[in-house]
Order: C-alpha cells, then structure tokens, then sequence
C-alpha cells in the first residue's frame, strides 16, 4: 500500500508519540507501507518543524531536525510531481500533496487538513483522517 502523509500528519506524529500518525510513520519505517512524498512537501516539513512553537516542543537542535527529515527521505519513495495543481483555492500548499498522491499512484492521502478531507477523494484516491488510515492499515495486513 503506498500512501502520501500531510505534513500536519508527520509533525503529529513526532509530537505525539502512540497516537495514530505516529503508528502510521512507524509502519512506514519498517515497510509495512510506501510513504510518499516530494522535494516541495519535504521543504514544508522542515519549514513546520523549525516554526519556533513546535521547535520548542521538540527540542530538537538545527542538526537533530535536518537528521529526521534525511532519514525520513531515505526510506520514502520521493516523487517528482510533472503536474501543477490549482484544486484547493484557499490554502495552495495543500495542491502540494495531491500531486505528490498523482505522481506516486498513492492508495491514500492521509491528512488532517479541513480542505483536503473535505475533498473526500481526489482522482480515486481517498482522502482520510489518519485514525481511520490506522485501521485500513490494520486490515490489510491482517
């Protein structure tokens, strides 16, 4: 199962260690799910995490943040979206992960963004809160 991770996603998941994005970028690590993701929603990530709020939480140094997002891009299948999108008009970073989920022939967008999941699906690919993705996870391994 392949399956792009909001940035929303990935920062709850280091935040909130045991809650469902966590599960989620756990399964991810030990190949029980192909993370996708791209340059652009990389860039984003660390963007979020060095945010001076959630920086403080973390605690991580400058080294520490640039270290997670490399391990994270090593075990990730990174894209290269060709398509430029214009679908959500009121936040146009989120146009980010739809075409990370086109470029990678995704199973699922997995985000806790209002304008994503209002969506529903783009182009067949479901949009889902992540614990609702923990336990289509859950199945298909069973």
């Amino acid at each position: 199962m392949r399956a792009v991770l909001d940035t929303n996603v990935i920062v709850s998941a280091v935040l909130s260690p045991g809650s469902p994005p966590d599960s989620i970028l756990r399964a991810s690590r030990r190949g029980a799910l192909d993370l996708v993701t791209s340059a652009p929603l990389l860039r984003e990530l660390d963007d979020v995490l060095g945010r001076p709020r959630i920086a403080k939480r973390l605690g991580w140094t400058t080294e520490e943040r640039a270290s997670f997002i490399t391990a994270l891009a090593d075990f990730a299948v990174i894209v290269a979206p060709k398509q430029k999108l214009q679908v959500i008009k009121a936040d146009p970073a989120d146009n980010r992960v739809l075409e990370a989920a086109i470029a990678g022939s995704v199973d699922y967008v997995v985000s806790g963004d209002r304008d994503l999941l209002a969506l529903d699906s783009y182009e067949d690919i479901p949009i889902v809160m992540p614990a609702r993705f923990t336990a289509i996870l859950a199945a298909s391994q069973r």
